[in-house]
């Protein structure tokens, strides 16, 4: 389990980019206002009420980010998690939904209420609710991966 802010780990960028983009697509706040800079929005990210994840654009999407209360949910290390293809983080029977689910963000830029089953290292499962899904797409459009937040059903 993590103990501590991977500040030295995450990349002060794409935390912005998952800000960022939260707001373009769906015209909220992800976060409270932040006052200060980098090492602000650092930890207000990561001690969010909510659970907030975000993987890459590779071939088989790998998670770039985890907050603290993701972390704990999937059981894992900031950089277990980091290593993780984002579709392991999914049953296997729940994959197929979870890529529609991809799909549907792929086109419009972002779903919300999305609820599934997920699964951490341990082998638990938990549900997700009320959960969004958006892309990580730059001010000029650039893909960058996708992002979700949501709220644990224990």
């Amino acid at each position: 389990m993590p103990s501590s802010l991977p500040s030295d780990v995450v990349q002060d960028e794409r935390l912005r980019l998952i800000v960022d983009s939260y707001r373009r697509l769906t015209g909220r706040p992800l976060l409270d206002e932040v006052p200060g800079g980098d090492e602000a929005l650092r930890l207000a990210l990561w001690e969010a009420p909510r659970a907030i994840v975000a993987h890459g654009t590779e071939a088989d999407p790998i998670f770039f980010y985890g907050n603290r209360l993701a972390l704990e949910l999937f059981e894992m290390s900031f950089e277990e998690f980091s290593r993780l293809p984002s579709r392991l983080s999914a049953e296997p029977l729940a994959q197929e939904a979870r890529v529609k689910l991809l799909a549907k963000v792929a086109q419009r830029g972002y779903v919300d209420g999305y609820s599934g089953m997920r699964i951490a290292s341990s082998g638990r499962h938990f549900m997700i609710s009320d959960c969004t899904v958006w892309n990580l797409a730059d001010e000029a459009g650039i893909p960058h991966g996708q992002a979700a937040v949501f709220v644990p059903q224990l």
